[in-house]
Order: C-alpha cells, then structure tokens, then sequence
C-alpha cells in the first residue's frame, strides 16, 4: 500500500516549550485569559483536532498570551513613552536651521515592527521609517521614534491607517516642524499562491504619511527624507501593491454586513452572497476572542474578519489519514525518463527541490511557510517521480496544523517508503509566530533535516544532495 493511500506515519518526538510567565495573574479571583483559552479551544475542536492530544493541550494558553501581546498597543498612552524624552540640542550656535529648528533632518530607518491585519486577524511584518524637523531647539530621544511606532502597531491595523497613526501621533507629541513616516509591509498569501520560502513570495505594500514641512508636492524636506532611504535601497517612490485593491488575500472586493455574514462583488459590479460554510460557531469564537482583547467585533473595520480567519484556519482542518490523496499513490505514480540519468548507476540520487509549501504551527495556531527539498536514490532504471506528486506529498502533510520537526520526518518516511533505499528532505521555513509574539525575531529562519537509509551511511552522497540545493538557491520556482 502506498504511502500517499495510507499517509499513517509515526511522527517524531517534539519537545513542547515552556512558555515564559505561565502562572496566570488572577484578578478577582478569575484568570483573564480563560475566556480567550476557551474560545481558542472552540476553534481546535472546530477544526477536528483534540485539544487534550500532546502538542495541543498548551495551545490556547499559548494562542492567548501570543494574541494579548500581540495588541498590547491598546493599552499603551503615547505621552508616557515620550514624556521626560525631550532634550534641547546641545552644541550648536542658535542659527536658524531647518524649519526653524537647528539641527535639521532626522531619519529613523530600518525598524522592524509587525502588526495584525485586521481584515484576517494574521500577522504581517513592517519596516517602517521615520524621519522628523525638530523645533523650538528640542530633539527626541531615538529609541523613543520606534517605541511610538511600535505603540500602534501592536493593534489591529491596516497599513495606511498605523502610517497615519504615528505620523499624527509623533507630530502632536514631540511638536516637530514635521514628521514623515515610510512603512513597508508584507502578508502571507493563500497558502496554493505562495511561490518561495523569501519575502518575494509575500503581498507587498508601501505606504506613507507626512505632516507640517514634509507635506506638499514639492516639499524638500520630504524629498530629503525620500532620497535618505534611497541610501539604504528603499524606493518609496515605487508602490509594490495598487492602493485600489485590498492587499489582505481573504479579503476580496466584499460588502461587509456584520460578523460571519458579507456579500461580495461580482465581476459586473453586482452583490451576490457569499457562501455561509464557516461554522458559525467558530466565528462566534473569534468574536469572543476580539472581546476579550478590548476590541469591537462590530467595528467597521473589523466587519467579516472573524469569518476570514475562520475561512484560513479552516484550510488547515484535520483530515482523515487514511484516505487517498488526489486518487493516486507513491507506488503507482506516473514516472518518467531523465535523458540525463546513468541507468546503470545503481547509487544515482534524484531529487525534488525548492518545494513550496504553507504550513500552520500547532503551538500558537500561526502560519509557518517556506520549501521543501527531496532526495532519494533512484531505482537505477532511469525513471523517477514526476515532481507534481511530491509537491502533492508536501501538500498533503503541510495543510494541517504541524511542527517543522515532525512534518520533515513524515515527508521523508513517505519517500523512502517508496525508494526502500534511501530518502533525504531538508525543509527551510520561516515562521510567523517568531516575529509575532514577544521574542520577535524578524529575520530568523529554521532548517530541519531528515536522513533514512543510505543516506545515513553514504556521506558523499548527502553532500551531493546539499551542494544540489546550494547550487539551485537562484533557481526557485
């Protein structure tokens, strides 16, 4: 039987980790968290998993603590991370400088923040820049430009409105001449529309805001400010996303009417309604998650986004294992002939690189994604697996909730379920829930690896395999 018709392989062990602050602060003798827990335990079940099984019982505490940091914004106050950060400029005579100030233009590039979308509820990464013309001979402390940024990014948010929210909100704070604030932004796509592991397979925008001496057509300030991101590469002038469309990819050109319930344009401008497959107890879940956070689920904004995140969780729902996969197994897919190919050299390796996939971590319920790369060693006839049904193979173990390790481990079983000599897969992903909870590192990325049979004993063999993959970073597809 094959492995794609059976698809029942022993996952391999995986360490749960220890979350920081696990005891629950208690106030009036409830946890605050719990509503939240319960509704992420609502989803789990909504999505056909047990929420008792090793891997998910801390899952909920974890979605929650991941959800509640993630919008800490909300209870920040702007004034009392720039109160007391003010400071006159020293060493400089009282001429007049920019704007009436004296030191000129300052630049803060390159911060990284991230934010959730608030027409899906995912996370999405910022670079955000930040430029502004002191006045009255009084600068800002640095760290504090990124600290306000960071104050409304930790909110719900679309990428035009954070723009604005901390150009208005630095302008009435600090009383500059100016403010200028330059975001870049990326989304995860639908998981069969994500192409590469890198940053080039995400939704990309730009957006801007300015204010006092950076505003106006013509404003040298602004084009200042324009041409110092320029040093560090970064075209603002060169928009990757048309402002018309909605860059969130759940949410197509949609009439929102309340939670759970939009209409959607067609294609002649008519509204037709949307199907009403999300279960609506799902939905009501997310609701309560959004009150949970201090948030309005009947907010404008916020119209339709529990039924949208429920539609990306529902992608990864739990499936029956032992069913078929596309009508066909690893041993009766179709093959074909390398022209390329020794067919007396028994030892010859084949292999299947830069495999795309989109994956959801069962630790905090958010997106990891990136490629697959396999390699197992022929039958020495020439024929190997057409690449079609390994990306169906990545598939299949990639749309559910998964950990990196155990995934790795279930792709190369299959594999060498079927070549009964050797099997070797490397997955390279980046996952979303390290940028997006407290840790936030922003350009981290895991590698994980599997070697079964001959691969464990040939090492030129895996070299061979790993060079392979080194030599094809440029090739990805």
């Amino acid at each position: 039987m094959g492995a794609l018709e059976e698809a029942h392989l022993a996952a391999c062990g995986c360490d749960e980790e220890e979350d920081e602050g696990d005891l629950l602060e208690l106030v009036g003798g409830e946890a605050p968290g719990d509503a939240m827990e319960a509704a992420v335990r609502a989803l789990l079940v909504g999505l056909g998993e047990d929420d008792r099984r090793e891997g998910l019982r801390r899952t909920p505490k974890r979605v929650a603590k991941a959800f509640r940091d993630g919008t800490r914004g909300y209870k920040q106050k702007v004034k009392d991370i720039v109160q007391g950060a003010l400071f006159p400029e020293v060493g400089i005579d009282k001429r007049t400088g920019s704007a009436g100030g004296t030191g000129g233009q300052v630049v803060v590039r390159d911060i990284d923040l991230f934010s959730y979308c608030e027409s899906c509820l995912l996370p999405f990464s910022i670079q955000c820049h930040v430029g502004y013309v002191p006045s009255g001979g009084r600068v800002v402390g640095l760290s504090k430009l990124s600290r306000v940024a960071d104050v409304f990014a930790k909110r719900f948010q679309n990428p035009q409105r954070l723009a604005n929210e901390v150009c208005g909100a630095l302008h009435a704070s600090i009383q500059p001449a100016g403010v200028a604030v330059a975001l870049q932004c990326w989304h995860i796509p639908l998981p069969e529309n994500l192409k590469c592991k890198s940053s080039q397979g995400l939704i990309g925008t730009s957006h801007s805001s300015r204010s006092g001496v950076f505003e106006g057509e013509n404003s040298s300030f602004w084009n200042d400010f324009v041409a110092l991101l320029k040093l560090r590469g970064i075209d603002m002038e060169v928009d990757s996303h048309s402002a018309i469309l909605p860059w969130c990819p759940l949410r197509p050109q949609e009439v929102p009417l309340c939670n759970g319930h939009v209409k959607r344009m067609t294609t002649n401008g008519a509204i037709s309604p949307k199907s009403g497959s999300t279960p609506s107890n799902m939905v009501s879940a997310v609701s309560a998650m959004l009150l949970s956070l201090g948030e309005d689920p009947l907010r404008k904004e916020l119209l339709g986004s529990p039924q949208r995140y429920v539609q990306w969780l529902m992608r990864f729902r739990a499936c029956n294992l032992d069913v078929k996969l596309n009508g066909f197994t690893l041993n009766s897919a179709s093959v074909y002939e390398r022209p390329d190919e020794d067919a007396t050299d028994h030892r010859a390796i084949s292999s299947e690189l830069h495999l795309p996939f989109c994956a959801q971590c069962e630790h905090h319920l958010l997106p990891f994604y990136g490629v697959v790369h396999i390699g197992y060693h022929g039958s020495g006839d020439g024929e190997v697996i057409d690449r079609s049904h390994f990306q169906a193979l990545v598939h299949f173990y990639g749309c559910k909730l998964q950990v990196q390790e155990r995934m790795t481990r279930q792709i190369a079983e299959a594999v060498y379920s079927v070549s009964h000599r050797g099997a070797i897969v490397v997955v390279e992903a980046n996952h979303i829930c390290m940028i997006s909870r407290g840790i936030e590192k922003i350009r981290s990325s895991t590698a994980t690896i599997a070697v079964l049979g001959d691969f464990l004993t040939d090492s030129s063999a895996k070299a061979s395999f790993l060079q392979n993959i080194i030599d094809t970073a440029g090739q990805e597809v």
